[in-house]
């Protein structure tokens, strides 16, 4: 997008001038043609030096929700669409995500619609945001739509929350562990073996272990570290591959810890993404294809995707999930009651807000598991090198007693 200097009068004959984005000089003209404005210049701005292009920040999922609620609150308020936007780019602290409001207002007082000007920002609103405005717009529920939205959002960012918690704690101890053990194989460990050495005599196997350890470490170091970084590299390679992804993924459902939790924040997501898009309008199909595409896994996604073909030939959609087994029974069985009633959407969200839960008791027990298990590892690990390095002062010291 470039920035335009544009001078013009209006039908009373009226100069203007100012300054607007557009992807080129013909779409500044014809954006300000529809604006009932006689354009008599328009030329590039290059007085200023554009850094933004080097600091770009990223936009966030709370700033959607602010922005989502706040724009929900005008428009119930009664405020002119663009006018809302407006207003929302002035005050969003966000310059990537002011220009973008910005732009998409542009595209609105240009005559197209709010969902369409969204769309043309696939790298902050969704498929799901842009469908949920489009059938918000339809029904003349913009709000209400804006609304449901907000709150789903933050669901999805407490979900979010519990997983990046449910993961810190292992990762942050399994790190400071492998920093230890190789400051001791590394940097320690050499100074015992050089005492040793001038001791003579024959160390203990434990002591050898350590030692032999550590001078493989010295000398490989590099070559260590070399092949750990090939080894992400091929793993991150091969998780980009169709076949790679669903391997793991599937891989990740039959954990048997990590396999649990992962198969209850995919129904939490799945459930929450479907019974939102359905109750704001969007059909049943169209709702899938998009829950498909933001699964998170691969083989949640095909199934997904095999459920939306089913449905499609006429199956209702508790029939095919059961059949893909990726699904607890008591999922499908809650789904097949809500399509029967006729409350899919409520029957939806009472599912996502138990398996909610879910995760969350799940996240405080495997906490609680893993933190004695790796505490363990860790002393095991460490206390056998530390005792490994001090058999031979026992030994000595014993010797001259």
């Amino acid at each position: 997008m470039e920035t335009y200097v544009w001078t013009g009068r209006t039908r009373d004959g009226k100069r203007q001038k100012g300054e607007m984005t557009a992807k080129s000089k013909d779409e500044a003209i014809s954006t300000l043609r529809k604006q009932n404005i006689l354009v008599t210049s328009v030329s590039t701005r290059t007085s200023k030096l554009n850094l933004n292009l080097s600091f770009k920040t990223s936009v966030s999922d709370k700033d959607i929700v602010v922005f989502t609620r706040q724009f929900a609150t005008m428009i119930d308020a009664g405020l002119p669409l663009i006018q809302c936007l407006d207003i929302l780019a002035k005050q969003t602290e966000n310059k990537t995500f002011a220009s973008a409001i910005n732009d998409i207002r542009q595209d609105v007082e240009a005559g197209s619609t709010y969902a369409d000007a969204l769309r043309k920002h696939p790298k902050i609103f969704n498929d799901l945001y842009v469908n949920m405005v489009a059938a918000g717009e339809l029904g003349g529920i913009l709000d209400t739509i804006l609304n449901r939205l907000s709150k789903y959002i933050e669901k999805s960012i407490k979900l979010k929350r519990q997983i990046k918690s449910a993961m810190a704690y292992p990762s942050t101890i399994v790190a400071v562990a492998v920093v230890v053990i190789v400051v001791l194989l590394v940097w320690v460990i050499p100074i015992f073996a050089k005492m040793f050495t001038d001791f003579g005599g024959v160390l203990p196997a434990p002591t050898r272990m350590v030692i032999g350890a550590s001078d493989f470490m010295q000398h490989n170091i590099l070559i260590i570290i070399g092949a750990v970084g090939l080894i992400i590299f091929g793993l991150s390679r091969y998780y980009k591959t169709s076949n790679g992804r669903r391997t793991v993924d599937r891989l990740a459902l039959r954990l048997p810890i990590f396999g649990l939790l992962v198969r209850k924040i995919a129904v939490a997501k799945f459930t929450r993404t479907l019974g939102t898009l359905i109750s704001s309008g969007v059909p049943i199909l169209d709702g899938l294809d998009i829950v498909a595409k933001t699964a998170g896994n691969k083989v949640v996604e095909e199934a997904l995707v095999a459920t939306r073909q089913s449905i499609s030939e006429g199956k209702t959609l508790a029939e095919p999930l059961e059949q893909t087994q990726v699904f607890p029974p008591m999922v499908v069985q809650m789904i097949a009651v809500g399509e029967t009633t006729g409350a899919l959407d409520a029957m939806l969200s009472k599912i996502a807000d138990f398996y909610d839960e879910e995760v969350d008791s799940t996240v405080s027990t495997l906490t609680s598991l893993l933190e004695p298990m790796l505490m363990i590892f860790l002393g095991v690990v460490i206390g056998f090198i530390v005792i490994a390095m001090y058999l031979p002062i026992f030994k000595l010291a014993g010797t001259i007693g």
